[in-house]
């Protein structure tokens, strides 16, 4: 498995994994909401894990001006999951900016605490 920087040359197969996640994810890839998710892409810092060829998963992040990191979107594709592929995306956020605080917006908090993240008010801060 490889960690890339998203460019749109992934577009597609980004947007195939969401579409494989269901209607969860449906305002990302349907037809009001994905030139805006798109948007969004361009805009956000993005990684992605490849599998020979398949997007496995992805973190969306946004820089707060050198006040911190926030990740959005945190998926991986169910086939691939238990294999540490989200905490390696959030891992390299953490490597490419090594001076700033990484924190994540969740909605599925029993998995943060899982993997040993800690909660900061709402949200988790990463601590590698």
């Amino acid at each position: 498995m490889k960690i890339l920087r998203y460019s749109e040359k992934y577009e597609a197969l980004l947007f195939d994994l969401l579409a494989g996640e269901g209607l969860g994810w449906s305002v990302y890839y349907d037809s009001a909401g994905r030139e805006r998710y798109i948007r969004a892409l361009e805009t956000s810092i993005t990684y992605i894990a490849c599998d020979d060829g398949l997007v496995c998963g992805y973190v969306r992040c946004r820089a707060d001006d050198g006040f911190g990191i926030y990740v959005y979107d945190l998926l991986v594709r169910k086939s691939h999951r238990g294999r540490r592929i989200g905490k390696s995306l959030v891992q390299q956020v953490c490597r490419d900016f090594p001076d700033q605080r990484v924190y994540v917006m969740s909605d599925e908090d029993s998995y943060y605490e899982k993997i040993g993240y800690h909660r900061v008010g709402s949200i988790f801060s990463v601590n590698l």
